[in-house]
């Protein structure tokens, strides 16, 4: 583990360092989106670092566990399809979301043959009869991967958010992991946070490195692998937790097809700059409101995460705590359901509480010089 920090931190320490140099390639020049918060050219391909943090820890630690290396070769093999085209989208903006989405279901399928990463139970009524067909298991479990890793990368917003998220929900798979005696499943996701952990320093606050397409779509796929895993491993485990752990990132992309389709009758790929954590940045972080510093800007942008962070533990504390209970954990995302879809309609009306709202007693001083 400790080695999958360093060379991640190493790593994006060096993507860093040649921001300036290689910026024209790598860079992120769009400053006027409407979903951009940055205020400088920063960047864009920190997931590379995290790749090479877990390809690195996990060879560490195939050299002890034979089978812990087989699979995470085997799930590193089948990432590279959907790690090239998020790494390209990131180089050349030229990848459509279509386009990133099929090399995303290539990976899952991949993963699929050679992990054996499969979902054969789900506790839901009708679908549960559709993973028993023969082919039905590996088209469940590709769309739900595919979904996984869109997912991750759709809250990949401001500084620290999406790489803190998959934190939290990999520390909460390897709690499972090892409270059910799977030792694989839970290193392999102690090796993941260990490795975002590596690019997450140079991320948050500063914003020196973004995590990227390449980045948010490894982590999504990383992450619901593991989970698929864990529960086609241990019969113990609800098919309800992949999806109460997942359940933030999740829902946040099932209310903003909502949203996009029913209400506002655009295309769900057409980037909006309504998602709730540009809610949250827009409404509640008031602190520099107006200001144009870079300074000012980024702090602004990264003191709206911790509102998020927050809101993903909501689903990962339960999912943890009643990993056994499909019917404890299908009550559990409903409520967290219902408390999204509250929380974002009184912020979208302007009705937030106000001790949500964050204003400080004076706003920052501007410092002359002459």
């Amino acid at each position: 583990m400790v080695l999958a920090c360093v060379v991640s931190f190493a790593a994006t320490l060096v993507i860093v360092r040649s921001a300036k140099a290689l910026a024209h390639v790598v860079g992120d020049h769009d400053l006027s989106g409407p979903q951009k918060f940055h205020a400088r050219v920063v960047p864009r391909i920190g997931g590379v670092g995290i790749v090479l943090g877990v390809a690195a820890g996990t060879a560490w630690a195939a050299r002890a566990d034979a089978a812990l290396g087989a699979l995470a070769l085997a799930l590193l093999a089948a990432a590279l399809p959907v790690l090239a085209a998020g790494v390209a989208e990131d180089l050349t903006k030229s990848q459509s979301p279509r386009r990133r989405m099929f090399f995303t279901a290539v990976s899952a399928a991949l993963a699929v043959w050679l992990a054996g990463a499969v979902i054969e139970r789900t506790d839901i009524p009708g679908l549960d009869w559709v993973v028993t067909l023969g082919v039905g298991a590996a088209l469940v479990t590709i769309f739900v991967v595919t979904g996984v890793a869109n997912a991750v990368n759709i809250i990949d917003g401001f500084n620290g958010l999406a790489s803190m998220c998959v934190m939290l929900m990999l520390a909460g798979l390897a709690y499972v992991a090892f409270d059910v005696g799977d030792r694989t499943i839970a290193w392999l996701a102690l090796v993941g946070i260990a490795a975002v952990a590596g690019f997450f320093v140079w991320n948050f606050p500063a914003g020196l490195v973004f995590l990227g397409d390449g980045g948010a779509y490894f982590l999504g796929f990383y992450l619901a692998e593991l989970a698929i895993l864990l529960l086609h491993r241990n019969p113990s485990v609800s098919p309800m937790f992949p999806l109460l752990l997942c359940l933030y990132p999740v829902f946040e992309t099932l209310f903003s097809v909502y949203r996009k389709k029913l209400l506002r009758g655009m295309s769900p790929g057409v980037p909006d700059g309504v998602h709730l954590h540009m809610l949250v940045f827009k409404r509640l972080m008031r602190w520099a409101v107006g200001q144009q510093d870079a300074k000012q800007l980024t702090r602004r942008n990264s003191m709206t995460s911790p509102y998020l962070w927050i809101l993903c533990s909501l689903s990962v504390v339960p999912a943890v705590l009643f990993y056994e209970s499909t019917s404890i954990s299908a009550l559990m995302i409903l409520l967290f359901a219902m408390l999204y879809v509250g929380l974002y309609w009184r912020i979208v009306r302007f009705r937030a509480p106000r001790w949500l709202v964050f204003r400080p007693s004076a706003p920052p001083r501007e410092v002359h010089k002459g």
